[in-house]
């Protein structure tokens, strides 16, 4: 059986102390406690018949309230520790992480309660240096900076 299939987008912007990715922390409860390693891009399944910048678009719309117009450019596919494989795209852009806005979803909560709670799947948005990313992110997700670097280099 072939591993989850995922798409997101990491956006960039230059700034004088050099680049700056914009990473979101998942919200919910397994996530409530956790801080560095636990960064991401915005990313979600590729529905059936969905092309991965598709599939990125619209999770990165809908994780961030933010719909992008300019093109993403393919970046790197990266295996998370869960065996999913993630098509990651990159884009230059800006964005005001106070004006995140993403959708909810529902999970039993606490477990075996019988009781749905409702969670923003993203619960912040922060714009980063390439270092602090480094210290931030979700381990299997950092080729994506290296990606980006030698990117922005050639």
């Amino acid at each position: 059986m072939p591993p989850p299939l995922s798409a997101g987008i990491l956006l960039f912007r230059q700034r004088e102390g050099g680049t700056e990715v914009l990473l979101i922390k998942p919200g919910g409860p397994f996530w409530r406690n956790k801080d560095a390693g636990a960064w991401m891009i915005p990313k979600g399944k590729i529905e059936p018949g969905e092309r991965p910048a598709e599939a990125a678009l619209r999770e990165f719309e809908e994780e961030t309230g933010t719909r992008l117009s300019t093109v993403p450019f393919a970046l790197a596919s990266v295996r998370q520790a869960g065996g999913k494989v993630v098509e990651a795209f990159a884009v230059e852009g800006d964005l005001d992480c106070d004006a995140i806005r993403s959708n909810d979803f529902e999970v039993e909560w606490p477990p075996r309660s019988g009781r749905r709670e409702s969670f923003p799947e993203v619960e912040q948005a922060r714009w980063m240096t390439l270092a602090e990313a480094r210290d931030y992110m979700l381990p299997s997700q950092l080729p994506l900076l290296d990606a980006l670097e030698r990117k922005l280099q050639s």
